[in-house]
Order: structure tokens, then C-alpha cells, then sequence
């Protein structure tokens, strides 16, 4: 696991060596080189190096000698040793504290050993630390690579990667959905939804300090406990996902990123750039056979029962069950990004990683609720068609739609899911019937502000769509509805909240001017505004009429909900 100062002091040449500061640090110190320094330091240190000194330049000289170690610990060395009996006999209180208080390691040597010795024996030991690291290091490649050529499942990589670096292991797709999560329990999963939610995880590629290669791919996730994100990269360069390492409690980077370590990380990145490459291959064939099949199945593409049923059955699917079809989308999406997710993070990726996570709550809840599901996503809009048995269409929708909302409420509070329900899938061609009307009371529930709607409920709302198509009620909107929002415009009047309120209230002057808070005579003047602007009599209970369906018309068709939402 690398050379440290206790593993050099433990050589017989240094047997009588005395360490003055820090001993209990010397097990923790790593050796990477020795060398020989007098003044001046300067850079001739490098990090993680055993200085062996005379200090001959201090003679004499306290404040001098005292800035010599100064600047030895400032390189951040491993150690000082220092021979006594020539030119310095013994080591200067505040030298002590110095060190103390920096838990910097002094040892101090007999003037007899030879300098000489001493760099040849660390060098020896330096170098059958490398030959140790590198059968490690080879044992480690040849153990993963095993389990590559036995096919053995990303649990049991995961497992190997996690015992050899005594450290939790987690690995995402490239939006940072986890893998495998059998190896996790509920709390951890949900924590780790949160991190990806918030825009903590994955981490946006920062440059590095560090020259070596592998390490400056590293991202430092820092937190309660620290995450390392090591990219598994694709043969283009670009990520395919992430492995994360968690360092232990109060453990730093330097000190956990050992050679060994390092050596594993970069190996099991290879491995599992292999395991990933194979199982997206398979993954993505499949999801995309299974999205398509429902698509065309909600689409009625197929000829016949028979047909489907046939690749149904290659898909995992079963079509032998009486199902509803649901369709729903996701509202806030843009808003929330814009206020969770770092700079560094694009609205898409964030948003194909979000869609994901409510993918996995709806099957979640159709597992749960022990019922068959057939699931596909056209841009933002889910597509569902949920299993029901002996409840009603609204019982069992009810109790599946909570379970996904109040779960989502938990990850996303700030989304809003908007659904829209058909009718019960009794016989083939109900397919796509169902998902035609699901697509209808999502439109309607939508521009009504309603978060679900059932089909069977917008019998009205369906015939004023209908209206909404015809040249003559298009007229008749142009005639009384445009006068109104031009002049809304204009003057800052709302005229047609006014007249809803007016006929909410039927035609009660004092409770409508209560509802509004406008004084009496301010209400009539906005109903004679109305009048005259529409050339309708608000006496006329014909021209009541025809004003109010003119209203409801104009509200369930011309409202634009393109930006949001855009049913295939």
C-alpha cells in the first residue's frame, strides 16, 4: 500500500534514528523519494520526500535554521532528518513547535550514518514497494478481467472493486441514474436521487492540478462523506457513466489515492467501460423494441389482435388483460432546473435524467400494486396502459396515480404531474381508442388546470372542442370575444372575468361587485363596456347564452399549451 516513514525507520542502518515531532503520524506519512538538501530549499522539494540534512548553512544561526525548516514543510515533505553533532547539536524549541503544530515529522540521527546509506537503502525499499504495486496491480487486472470473460453480473464487479478499495462504490449512467441498485437500500437510492435532483451529481469535468494523466480525470464531490467521480469513458472520449468512490469519514483525497488505489480505479474503469459497452448494446435494442411496440400498439398500427399478442410475447409483455390507457406529463421542468441545477449542467440532460426517475416510479407503483404495465415516452409525454381488474377505471387509476404523485413529491416537490385517463381497454381495437381519449382529457384537463382528468368526464369540454373547429363559431368569436381582449389590453379592464363573475352570480349586481371588490356603479360600468363591445344585451337570456358558450369555446381551444406539452 506504498512506503511510509515508519516503514524506513524500521531498517536496521536507522535503528538508533529518534523522531522528536509527529511520531504518531508516521505510519500515514508516504515515502515517494529521499534526497539530500542544504540551503537554500527553494523547489528542490517535492512532496511526499524524505529530506536527509546537515544543516550546514545554519550554524550559528537559529533564525536561519528555523526558516529552513519553514520552508522544508511548506514543500510538503514526508520527514526531516536531520544529523546532530557537526552543526547542529540539538533542535531549537520553537523548531518544535513549528512541526508539532503543522504535524510535520523531525527525526533527528547520529552524525556516523552516512548519508549515502541511508539513500540507498530507501531507495531499495522505494523499489520493492513499486515491484509489490505492480503485482497488485496486475493480480487486480487479471481478477476483473475473469470476471469479464465469465459474464459475471455488475454486482459481483462492483463488489470485487468495493473490497479491494475498502471504500462504498457507486456507478451511474452518464445522467447519473445508478446502476444495479440491489446493491443499495431504499434510504441510500433516495439520497442519491436527491444529489442527481439538486445538480450535485454528476459533477460538470474540472481541470485538475495534478500531472498525472489518470488522476486528473478525478472530480471531488465534497460533502459529509467526499465523492470521487472517475468517468467510464466511451471509445469517442465521451462518458457513458460515472464510478463513484466514497471516501471514508474524515478521510482526504491525498491520503486515500494511494498507488494501489489509483492502480484499481483506473483498471476497473476499463472493466466496466467493457461491461457497460455490452450491456448498452443489449439494454438500449431492448427498450427501444419495447417503447416502439407500444407506440404502435397505441397507435393502431397493428392489423390484428393476433399480430400484437405475437410480439407482446417476445417482449415481455401480455396483452391478455383488460387495461386502461393513461397519459401524463411533467410541468415546471425548466423553472426547477433554473433554480436547483448548477450552471454547468444542460436543461436536456438534467431533464432525460429526471424522466427517468419518474419512469422508475411508474413502475414501481405497478409493481407494487401487483398489476401489468406497458409503458413508452414520445418527447415529454408518458404513455401508459395500467392493468385493471374488478375496481372501477377511477378506483384503480386513483390509487396507482397517488402512489407515483406522493413518491415524486418526495424527489421533485416542485413538479407537477398532469394526467389524462381513457376508457377500459376491453377488446383489441380499444387499444387505441383508449389512448386517443387519454390524449383528449389530458388536453382539456390541461387548459382547465385540472392535474387529472378522466375522459368519461369532459363530455361537455369535448363538444365545445368540436364547436371550436367550425367556420361559424369561429366568426362568432371573432365578433364577441376579440372586442373584449383588445380593449383588455388597452385599458388593464378585465371585462371578462367581470362577466364571469356576473353570470356565476345570476346577474346579482351587489354580490358580484362584493366578489370583485368594485363599487356598484364601477361594476355597471364594465357591464355596459361589455355591451357595447359585444353588441349583446346582458338582459337577453339568448344573448347570456350565446356569450358564455362563446366564452367556454374560446377557453378550451385557443389556449396554446405547445410550449409545455405536445402530444404525438
Amino acid at each position: 500500500m506504498g512506503l511510509t516513514v515508519e516503514d524506513v525507520l524500521c531498517e536496521d542502518l536507522l535503528m538508533d534514528a529518534e523522531v522528536v515531532t509527529s511520531e504518531s503520524l508516521i505510519g500515514k506519512k508516504k515515502v515517494q523519494w529521499i534526497s539530500v538538501i542544504e540551503l537554500p530549499v527553494e523547489n528542490f522539494v517535492r512532496k511526499n520526500e524524505i529530506v536527509l540534512t546537515t544543516a550546514i548553512g545554519c550554524k550559528d544561526d537559529p533564525e536561519q535554521f528555523i526558516k529552513f525548516v519553514k520552508d522544508v514543510i511548506e514543500s510538503k515533505a514526508a520527514a526531516l532528518m536531520i544529523a546532530l553533532g557537526r552543526f547542529i547539536y540539538d533542535i531549537p524549541k520553537e523548531v518544535m513547535a513549528m512541526a508539532e503544530e503543522n504535524d510535520f515529522v523531525i527525526i533527528v540521527l547520529p552524525w556516523e550514518i552516512r548519508f549515502a546509506n541511508i539513500v540507498e537503502t530507501v531507495m531499495m525499499q522505494l523499489t520493492d514497494a513499486e515491484s509489490q504495486d505492480r503485482k497488485r496491480s496486475e493480480r487486480i487486472q487479471q481478477e476483473l478481467l475473469n470476471l469479464i470473460l465469465a459474464e459475471r453480473d455488475l454486482n459481483d464487479i462492483l463488489t470485487f472493486i468495493q473490497d479491494e478499495m475498502e471504500a462504498a462504490v457507486f456507478l451511474s449512467d452518464r445522467f447519473g441514474n445508478l446502476f444495479d441498485k440491489d446493491l443499495y437500500n431504499e434510504k441510500v437510492q433516495q439520497q442519491w436521487k436527491q444529489k442527481v435532483v439538486n445538480g450535485k451529481i454528476p459533477r460538470q469535468q474540472t481541470v485538475q492540478s495534478n500531472n498525472d494523466p489518470l488522476i486528473q480525470k478525478f472530480d471531488l464531490i465534497e460533502g459529509k462523506q467526499s465523492l470521487l467521480q472517475i468517468p467510464i469513458l466511451q471509445v469517442s472520449g465521451e462518458p457513458q457513466g460515472y464510478l463513484f468512490v466514497m471516501l471514508p469519514e474524515d478521510e482526504v483525497t491525498e491520503t486515500f489515492l494511494t498507488t494501489n488505489r489509483i492502480h484499481i480505479i483506473e483498471h476497473a474503469a476499463t472493466t466496466i467501460a467493457l461491461w457497460l459497452s455490452k450491456r448498452n448494446a443489449i439494454e438500449e435494442t431492448k427498450i427501444r423494441l419495447r417503447s416502439d411496440f407500444v407506440d404502435e400498439l397505441a397507435k393502431g398500427y397493428f392489423q390484428s389482435h393476433e399480430e400484437a399478442a405475437s410480439r407482446a410475447g417476445l417482449l415481455g409483455y401480455e396483452l391478455y388483460h383488460e387495461y386502461v390507457c393513461i397519459v401524463g406529463f411533467a410541468e415546471n421542468m425548466e423553472r426547477m432546473f433554473e433554480r436547483r441545477i448548477q450552471e454547468a449542467h444542460t436543461f436536456d440532460s438534467w431533464k432525460k435524467s429526471m424522466h427517468r426517475y419518474i419512469e422508475e416510479e411508474i413502475i414501481y407503483a405497478a409493481t407494487t400494486l401487483e398489476r401489468q404495465w406497458l409503458l413508452t415516452r414520445n418527447e415529454d409525454v408518458f404513455l401508459i396502459y395500467l392493468q385493471v381488474e374488478h375496481q372501477t377505471d377511477h378506483e384503480y387509476a386513483t390509487d396507482f396515480l397517488d402512489m407515483i404523485d406522493r413518491r415524486l413529491q418526495n424527489l421533485l416537490p416542485e413538479i407537477e404531474m398532469v394526467w389524462g385517463l381513457g376508457k377500459r381497454v376491453k377488446q383489441f381495437s380499444d387499444y387505441h381508442i383508449s389512448y386517443q381519449q387519454a390524449r383528449t382529457a389530458l388536453k382539456i384537463g390541461y387548459r382547465k388546470d385540472k392535474r387529472r382528468t378522466w375522459y368519461d368526464q369532459t363530455g361537455l369540454d369535448r363538444i365545445l372542442l368540436n364547436l371550436y373547429e367550425f367556420d361559424d363559431m369561429w366568426e362568432m368569436m371573432k365578433n364577441t370575444i376579440t372586442p373584449l381582449i383588445n380593449y383588455e389590453a388597452e385599458r388593464q379592464m378585465d371585462l371578462i372575468g367581470t362577466f364571469t363573475a356576473f353570470h356565476q352570480y345570476r346577474g346579482n349586481v351587489s354580490q358580484t361587485a362584493r366578489s370583485l371588490h368594485l363599487h356598484r356603479q364601477s361594476l355597471l360600468y364594465r357591464l355596459r363596456k361589455i355591451e357595447s363591445l359585444t353588441g349583446l344585451s346582458l338582459n337577453n337570456s339568448d344573448h347570456l347564452f350565446l356569450l358564455e358558450l362563446c366564452l367556454k369555446t374560446w377557453r378550451i381551444g385557443n389556449e396554446d399549451i405547445n410550449a409545455s406539452y405536445s402530444p404525438k
